[in-house]
């Protein structure tokens, strides 16, 4: 367990020890219950090591989770062109720490108020609360989207702009289900398809082209 991840859930963990405190002394079958969130929230909150790749056109997933969709569209907030997105849903069961895709420098963050719609409606990519990043090396610029969910409420960014990453290294988390998002140059080979499984820092969803 990381420090730093476990942290995000300070709040949460004070206030099931002040539930639990109550509920000892009201009935112990909703202690076990305060219990079992306390050691769920722990699990949750879990940080492994990754050993990302060493392919140097290798693209990562961004996330842990089930490849929801992998559609061409506009990015118009950093690349202003034609894209593939592959859109990554994180389930409560997942994994919730965001991993750089790629190695490079952090050229852009931006944070988007909006709503909390489930991470499978259609229209969450575009109106939930999200934090826009994009990872600049020689080769390629990255844009990676964290989307909230309906359950999940807070998007936590670790990296700054001008930060120089490693592929695979944490750049943030959302806290409980949500949705991630890379959008990929359209020459990039993708190499998921919708429905598979892929882990954040360890699955290459896609190559770049050659150059």
């Amino acid at each position: 367990m990381r420090f730093q991840t476990l942290s995000e859930a300070r709040w949460i963990f004070a206030g099931l020890v002040l539930l639990g405190i109550a509920s000892y002394f009201v009935s112990l079958w909703l202690l076990l219950l305060i219990l079992l969130l306390f050691g769920y929230t722990i699990w949750f909150f879990r940080d492994p090591e990754r050993v990302p790749p060493s392919e140097p056109d290798a693209v990562l997933a961004a996330a842990d989770g089930t490849v929801a969709d992998i559609v061409e569209i506009e990015e118009n907030e950093v690349l202003h062109a034609r894209t593939r997105r592959v859109g990554i849903f994180l389930s409560v069961f997942d994994v919730h720490t965001n991993r750089a895709p790629m190695d490079g420098r952090i050229i852009y963050r931006k944070s988007h108020a909006g709503l909390c719609l489930d991470a499978r409606h259609l229209d969450c990519t575009t109106k939930n609360r999200a934090m826009t990043w994009a990872f600049e090396n020689q080769r390629v610029t990255l844009v990676v989207r964290q989307l909230t969910g309906m359950i999940a409420r807070r998007i936590v960014g670790w990296s700054n702009v001008g930060d120089e990453l490693r592929k695979g290294e944490r750049f943030g988390m959302i806290r409980f289900g949500s949705r991630t998002e890379v959008y990929l140059p359209l020459d990039a080979v993708v190499l998921v398809k919708v429905g598979e499984r892929v882990i954040g820092g360890s699955s290459v969803i896609a190559r770049l082209a050659k150059k």
